[in-house]
């Protein structure tokens, strides 16, 4: 059997780096917008990523662009696509 493997498309995310701390790794606080069924407010939700950083460009405050990746530890996911704007 030749099974065709369909790959998905990766999710792209955009936020702004929070700390470099660590090593080739940088931490990104994305904030998504949502409308609450009932109430029709909007409302908006953060999360925390870790994501590689291989060149050690990005400081805290950057807006940066990040995508799934593959495991690289126990919570780094996701990789850093580009650097949208660089903090002052």
């Amino acid at each position: 059997m030749n099974e065709e493997r369909i790959q998905k498309s990766k999710r792209v995310l955009s936020g702004f780096v929070i700390s470099d701390k660590g090593n080739k790794t940088v931490i990104v606080r994305c904030q998504t917008i949502l409308q609450h069924p009932l109430l029709k407010k909007y409302i908006r939700r953060r999360k925390k990523f870790m994501a590689h950083d291989p060149e050690n460009i990005c400081q805290i405050g950057d807006k940066v662009q990040i995508a799934e990746c593959r495991p690289m530890s126990k919570r780094k996911r996701w990789i850093l696509k580009s650097v949208l704007e660089k903090s002052v």
